[in-house]
């Protein structure tokens, strides 16, 4: 009696957890409309990265050969670790064709976590997204663009990128409203402890999107971008203060801005250089102001 009744306990343990497994793939929930991109997407968790948010496409269909998926790894503010914050920028960042892996588990609809997280969680983004793009098994079995992976964040997010960024598998950093503090360890606990000279590590080409004079970290951004002088760096800035766009429907102007880069040096779209370099993008446009410097 007691072994037939450890048989079906063992076999009803057995069929809950086959039940299980196919609804943590499907945790998944559309932000907004899905993005203005021409491939909505979702946000979701999966099942072999249950410490980071995934935000693609909803449908891969389109991706394959001859079209593949940059990787956005994405650090939030104030190093927490969830992405509650930045869920519409992310969205629409990813509807236009980019695999984003941000650090935290899936946020809830009221969830707003604010444990800290580390910088090594950038990289645990990238070997997952390279490792499902050599799997089978994996919706995303060669669907993923290997040669094109951002390291970005915001704020305290903004300095885990600048410390990952070194890493040679990144192929551009994207700092938002964020700077390295003049005092290593003048920030607040749980903030990467980076001196000035962790900007000689930079190795790719770098932008800054800074929130104006009112942004709190306008003075360290400006500062780490005078003395960036060995890679290719855009500085731009908008005046809405250290809490940039992210929450407005899409990302907002934000989203619009960082989404040109992206394209630029993900996508190898040259003529969205122009939203930086050229005289009708960034420079022509009241709300913004661009500075660059190491480019032919």
């Amino acid at each position: 009696m007691h072994a037939s009744l450890s048989i079906f306990r063992l076999f009803l343990a057995s069929l809950i957890l086959c039940l299980y497994i196919p609804l943590a793939a499907q945790q998944s929930r559309t932000v907004e409309d899905g993005g203005t991109g021409d491939y909505p997407a979702i946000m979701l968790s999966e099942p072999d990265l249950a410490t980071h948010t995934v935000f693609r496409p909803a449908d891969l269909e389109a991706f394959g050969e001859d079209q593949k998926l940059p990787v956005i790894a994405w650090g939030n503010g104030a190093c927490a670790n969830s992405p509650w914050e930045h869920v519409n920028f992310l969205s629409e960042i990813a509807s236009h064709g980019f695999l984003v892996v941000a650090i935290g588990p899936m946020p809830g609809e009221d969830d707003k976590r604010r444990e800290k997280s580390a910088s090594s969680l950038l990289t645990d983004a990238i070997d997952w997204a390279i490792a499902a793009n050599e799997d089978p098994e994996s919706p995303y079995y060669g669907k993923v663009k290997l040669d094109r992976i951002s390291v970005s964040g915001m704020s305290c997010g903004g300095l885990q990128t600048l410390e990952i960024a070194p890493d040679p598998r990144v192929t551009t950093a994207v700092i938002y409203n964020s700077g390295i503090l003049p005092s290593p360890n003048g920030g607040m606990p749980g903030m990467p402890a980076l001196e000035k000279s962790q900007l000689e590590k930079l190795h790719t080409p770098t932008l800054y999107m800074l929130g104006g004079e009112s942004d709190i970290a306008y003075n360290n951004g400006m500062d780490d971008y005078g003395r960036i002088d060995h890679v290719p760096v855009v500085m731009t800035n908008l005046d809405v203060g250290h809490g940039g766009t992210y929450g407005q429907p899409h990302g907002g102007e934000f989203a619009r801005v960082a989404l040109a880069w992206y394209r630029w040096h993900l996508l190898d779209d040259t003529a969205s250089a122009d939203m930086f370099l050229g005289e009708d993008g960034l420079q022509a446009d009241p709300d913004w102001t661009v500075e660059a410097k190491g480019w032919e």
